[in-house]
């Protein structure tokens, strides 16, 4: 979730961003399954590159669900009288995400070893159905729970949880974070997320953020990274360079 610049506080919580967060998610988790599926057998150097870039979509996914768990769930279960079994279909999928997560680190770390066909093959049959795990969770989380966050969360506490995720990313990530949150975002959603950041972070994507991105971007996704790119504000320029 976005640091928010003071000056463009709200006293709703800012959910519409949590929209945008899932679908960074659904597209890493689809990806990293056609990118594994691609690798030839023996591209060793190919398998670490897309070990490394799994273990950074665990950290994110892990920063994203702990903040829900530890201060976004509390804050929403005084308000909830018959409704608290939606909190708990959400815990109990953290839970079997986490365990998912586990199996597929086993099997990414066994085939960035070797890259090997079977255990690639293996692999990728886990992604899938981590992907598709994925899928059901955060459709029921934005059908069923970000509306009762909207009525019951109150702004600081919504911002509060953005603020311990953010802290949490390493700096070097940062940019990179942002750049996955506003790939796949419309112009409207570009402008308005951006618009919310507190300026020294805007000059910082637009002078270098968006450059880091795309290096990143092509560096993991290889012949797939060719689509459009963010570029961080409706009517922004294209950078030049790498």
């Amino acid at each position: 979730m976005t640091p928010i610049d003071p000056a463009q506080a709200e006293p709703h919580p800012y959910t519409r961003e949590m929209a945008m967060i899932h679908r960074i998610f659904r597209r890493e988790s689809r990806l990293m399954t056609t990118l594994v599926a691609a690798v030839p057998p023996g591209d060793h150097a190919r398998a670490a590159v897309l070990a490394g870039a799994w273990r950074a979509y665990v950290v994110g996914l892990h920063l994203h669900h702990s903040g829900e768990d530890e201060l976004l769930w509390p804050a929403l279960r005084p308000h909830l009288d018959g409704e608290a079994e939606r909190l708990a279909l959400m815990e109990a999928q953290h839970h079997a995400l986490d365990e998912g997560l586990t199996r597929v680190g086993g099997l990414m770390d066994r085939w960035a070893a070797g890259a090997a066909e079977p255990d690639r093959d293996e692999l990728v049959a886990a992604l899938r159905e981590h992907h598709e795990l994925l899928c059901e969770h955060l459709d029921a989380e934005e059908t069923t729970v970000m509306p009762l966050v909207a009525a019951h969360v109150g702004a600081e506490q919504w911002h509060a949880v953005g603020e311990r995720g953010l802290a949490e990313t390493p700096r070097d990530r940062l940019m990179i974070a942002l750049g996955a949150v506003l790939e796949d975002a419309s112009a409207s959603e570009r402008a308005e997320f951006v618009g919310r950041l507190p300026l020294p972070a805007r000059l910082v994507w637009r002078l270098a953020g968006q450059r880091q991105y795309r290096r990143e971007m092509r560096r993991i996704r290889g012949a797939w990274a060719d689509g459009p790119l963010p570029d961080g504000a409706a009517g922004a320029p294209e950078p030049s360079g790498p």
